[in-house]
């Protein structure tokens, strides 16, 4: 009998030391149900995940932890089926709290069978949303960075071949004003040439959008007031898109001043309103707007200026707006887009220390911003006038293609120079010190151990007042020169040669 008596107890301990377990975990919901899903127990984790006391929950059935779209497919029924059948249920999914708010939970459903019939099921339900959302982000993190390493790649093709082609335009442009003189009043030929111009320019402008997206361009930053940028350029964009559509601008006052380049800001407007005009075929209204949002909390936290335009067009696709700044990719027929537009968009923006942001809804429309930082020690300055070159002096060309070596001395001979032709920055340097030059006229990159940009920080080091001016289609080094000498950029024409040699003299 005393035996009897110390089993009972023994069996009456364990299972209190077990009911006290189970309802004392908090980071789980372990509860169990009855054959029809009824509730039948509660421990403190149900009720910390869930929101329910015992009493509140109690005699209910589980189904009311489902989302309504879930209870209306009948989900709960086929989970414990499946349980039941299979002898396990698990799956990850929205769950519902008391309050109404959703969870992402890790349920497991086991049946429960005494000898051989089911009498409930036994239900563990953990929160696994802060989980998930790690998850999320790093996933959001690789996709990120393989789109940069994407990117990055697409960069340095294009810029190396959009580097080489500026040399082969620069040949062509720096040849146009010689032909024009020689073709006099022939008709055909001056017909002849203006086409080779215009292709040149095109080709010219291809290539600034394909250097600007690799964020290999030779850019020329200034602050500028950006209000005025927007309405100085507000001709052109009225002209661009055309009669059905309508242009407004939502200029916030005070905007801050940036520091960009000028044309590159420009340019990247005109392709944000094109391609937001192309988006309207029926008409449409296109917003600029500006204004100043300070950003705080992120990694990119700080002041920036929000540049955006947006339309009422038909809007982008989900799932091509991870595409839309690849340099090529386009949606518009062929021959109506070169899909250079927001691959030039997005280098500019990124090359001035910003970045750029789509929102797009079918049907509805499309918003791009530029989020520009904010230069806060530099004031916005006004473009000097235009001074005439006198067109005197000896000139040290140093260049190391032998075509556009031609071709540059040409065009400054035609200014009125006289010319003499090195090919690296060693030999610029002995005829700088063995002869008399009045301006120094450098490639950037060029073959040896100092490149151009070396040459000119040398130069100043031994001739002070000796005035410099650099060329390049496109250069890492030319980032670093933050100010302290002019570049040109490649290809040039003949009165952008003659205005940047113009600078010099003020």
């Amino acid at each position: 009998m005393a035996q009897n008596e110390r089993q009972q107890r023994d069996l009456f301990e364990s299972e209190r030391n077990f009911r006290l377990l189970v309802e004392g975990v908090a980071d789980y919901a372990l509860y169990m149900l009855d054959p029809t899903g009824v509730v039948t127990s509660w421990n403190i984790g149900a009720q910390r995940i869930k929101g329910y006391t015992p009493e509140e929950i109690l005699g209910q059935h589980f189904s009311r932890f489902y989302t309504e779209t879930d209870r209306g497919n009948g989900k709960p029924a086929r989970a414990l089926k499946i349980a039941q059948e299979q002898g396990r249920y698990e799956e990850d999914g929205w769950r519902v709290r008391k309050d109404g708010t959703f969870f992402w939970a890790s349920v497991v459903i086991d049946p429960i069978h005494e000898r051989g019939n089911l009498v409930g099921f036994a239900k563990i339900t953990r929160d696994i949303t802060e989980r998930r959302n790690a998850q999320l982000k790093l996933e959001r993190m690789q996709q990120q960075l393989a789109e940069s390493q994407k990117l990055e790649a697409l960069g340095q093709l294009t810029g190396g071949v959009a580097h080489d082609f500026n040399n082969l335009l620069m040949v062509i442009s720096g040849s146009i004003h010689t032909l024009k003189k020689a073709v006099g009043d022939d008709a055909k030929l001056q017909r002849a040439v203006t086409a080779i111009e215009t292709a040149t320019r095109r080709g010219a402008a291809l290539t600034s959008q394909l250097l600007t997206f690799a964020r290999r361009q030779s850019v020329n930053p200034q602050p500028i007031d950006v209000a005025e940028r927007i309405a100085a350029v507000r001709e052109v964009l009225d002209t661009g898109v055309g009669g059905t559509v309508k242009l407004l601008l939502d200029v916030e006052r005070g905007i801050w001043p940036v520091t960009v380049d000028v044309a590159e800001l420009e340019t990247a407007l005109v392709n944000l309103v094109i391609n937001a005009r192309d988006a309207m075929p029926g008409g449409g209204t296109i917003t600029i707007g500006a204004h100043n949002v300070a950003i705080r909390g992120e990694p990119d936290a700080g002041d920036y200026v929000a540049i955006g335009v947006a339309d009422t067009g038909t809007g982008i696709a989900p799932d091509l707006l991870g595409k839309i700044f690849d340099p090529f990719f386009t949606t518009k027929p062929i021959g109506k887009g070169t899909g250079l537009g927001l691959s030039q968009v997005h280098g500019f923006a990124h090359q001035a220390g910003g970045t750029v942001k789509v929102e797009s809804e079918l049907g509805k429309g499309t918003t791009v911003t530029i989020l520009l930082p904010r230069d806060q020690f530099s004031r916005p300055h006004d473009k000097p006038e235009p001074v005439e070159v006198s067109g005197s002096g000896t000139v040290l060309l140093v260049e190391d293609n032998p075509d556009v070596a031609a071709v540059s001395a040409s065009l400054l001979e035609q200014l009125g120079y006289v010319v003499r032709r090195v090919s690296d920055a060693e030999a610029a340097l002995r005829e700088v010190e063995r002869d008399a030059v009045d301006l120094v006229f450098s490639d950037i990159v060029m073959p040896g151990t100092m490149d151009g940009l070396g040459l000119a920080r040398r130069l100043k080091e031994i001739r002070p007042n000796l005035p410099i001016l650099l060329a390049t289609g496109y250069s890492d080094a030319a980032a670093n020169v933050r100010g302290d000498f002019s570049i040109l950029r490649k290809p040039y024409e003949i009165h952008q040669l003659c205005e940047a040699i113009a600078k010099l003299s003020r």
